[in-house]
């Protein structure tokens, strides 16, 4: 049975000619990169399209990957910076935002509690500044280690959490929820 390349070794043959390596790089990675840009974005649409601008971006660039940092570090920073110029490009478009009542009527009422909660955390995680975003889902959704967030951001450790601070303490904000408060849901009633 043969073993799996590593990023590495798909990386080094994809370099030296071999095509196909970075389409096996491009299926190993290519939820976490969807689900990343989904995250700091908030609508499909523009993750689908910040997916594909992040791997043809990395196409690109692949050659000039040095290696100082594992593949994924390295295509997280891609994709988020992929993600910034929509975010850049978003804030010049006019919005057009769907009144509460026309969006109300699109969600079918018997949906599960825990998909209106995943769609209201998605909504109050938009809210959240963009720097603070990132570190939040790098660290919380995609549950990788603060050094490795610091080293997609290019920033110190302590930055990060930093960071991961003030953007839980925004996202409980933009929740309705006073930070270190407990949630209506947690709260006992005695009979």
């Amino acid at each position: 049975m043969a073993e799996e390349p590593t990023d590495r070794d798909l990386v080094e043959r994809f370099v030296g000619g071999d095509e196909t390596a970075f389409t096996m790089l491009v299926r190993r990675h290519e939820r976490r990169v969807y689900n990343l840009a989904y995250r700091m974005l908030g609508r499909e649409e523009d993750a689908r399209d910040a997916t594909q601008d992040a791997f043809i971006s990395a196409l690109r660039k692949l050659s000039s990957f040095r290696g100082d940092a594992a593949f994924t570090t390295w295509l997280h920073r891609v994709t988020l910076n992929t993600c910034y110029d929509i975010l850049r490009k978003r804030k010049r478009e006019p919005l057009l935002e769907m009144p509460a009542s026309a969006e109300a009527a699109l969600v079918p009422h018997d949906h599960a509690e825990a998909t209106v909660v995943s769609i209201d955390v998605q909504r109050a995680l938009l809210l959240v500044p963009e720097e603070f975003r990132a570190a939040l889902v790098l660290h919380d959704v995609q549950d990788l280690p603060n050094e490795e967030v610091a080293a997609i951001l290019g920033v110190p450790v302590g930055t990060v959490k930093s960071r991961i601070h003030r953007g839980r303490v925004a996202l409980a904000r933009a929740l309705g929820e006073r930070p270190g408060a407990s949630r209506p849901s947690e709260k006992r009633t005695t009979p």
